[in-house]
């Protein structure tokens, strides 16, 4: 069997995330379960995936944890961020340790809101995850699904803004005014779905991808990367894995990124 790794692989970039060094380009693990997750996650780090994403309600903690517990690489050069759901605000300790229990770790690099209590910031949660972070249970902690009124919001109240802001994110949905307030805030924007919202059929997609001799969905990933967005990409299938990650391999000139952007209709910032 070919051990090699592929074109990509170990050349993920990164970011700072509260002072954790977050790889660029993770595996996401919804809406996976079971055994089926536990191969995937394997399968993912065995091409060269190192951050695993998951969450409460996705409900294959477990799974994932089953992973963590047979890959041979060690805990020190992985990344694992799930998320409590709101519905959890109240008991957030036993969620985080619940989460622990399941994925078999001691400590999560990530801990994320899933996404806004009841439309509220979630102020009582998020100094929770503060006092999780600061005794060593959590060595980050951002939010997802929030607009900047909320993430202003939680500041205020405890001093702090989130690491990451985990949101739907790619070229349909682009908001450069969004983007700019988050870098202000030294929050890491990170994307999930980010293919979502994208006509991937697009024509201007389609010439950049020709162009390039990749797929457009290689080129909406290499788009998210060249803004320094996080994004996590899901797929149970070794191949598309491979693919996905050798996106890293793709360099955008100013024109693609310039066209692409332009696909959402928002002026640039």
């Amino acid at each position: 069997m070919d051990t090699s790794l592929p074109s990509g692989a170990g050349r993920v970039p990164t970011a700072d995330a509260g002072g954790r060094t977050m790889p660029l380009l993770g595996f996401g693990t919804h809406p996976l379960r079971g055994d089926q997750a536990t191969e995937a996650v394997l399968t993912a780090f065995s091409v060269g995936y190192r951050l695993v994403d998951t969450a409460t309600r996705y409900r294959n903690e477990a799974a994932v944890g089953t992973a963590l517990a047979t890959t041979s690489l060690p805990r020190s050069e992985l990344f694992v961020t799930t998320k409590m759901p709101p519905d959890q605000v109240g008991r957030e300790r036993l969620t985080l340790e619940e989460s622990l229990a399941a994925l078999g770790c001691d400590y999560l690099d990530l801990w994320l809101i899933h996404w806004p209590p009841g439309g509220y910031p979630g102020v009582t949660s998020w100094r929770e995850f503060i006092r999780a972070r600061d005794e060593g249970l959590v060595r980050a902690i951002g939010v997802s699904n929030y607009p900047v009124e909320l993430i202003d919001a939680l500041h205020e109240a405890t001093g702090e803004y989130p690491a990451v802001n985990q949101v739907r994110w790619g070229p349909g949905n682009h908001d450069p005014e969004f983007a700019e307030a988050m870098r202000r805030r030294d929050v890491l924007l990170s994307a999930h779905s980010p293919l979502r919202g994208t006509d991937l059929d697009h024509p201007v997609l389609a010439d950049v991808a020709r162009r390039h001799g990749r797929s457009a969905r290689d080129v909406v990933l290499a788009w998210n990367l060249h803004h320094k967005v996080a994004v996590t990409v899901k797929s149970a299938h070794r191949d598309r894995m491979e693919r996905n990650l050798s996106a890293v391999d793709i360099t955008l000139t100013p024109e693609d990124i310039g066209a692409i952007n332009g696909l959402s209709g928002v002026a640039p910032a």
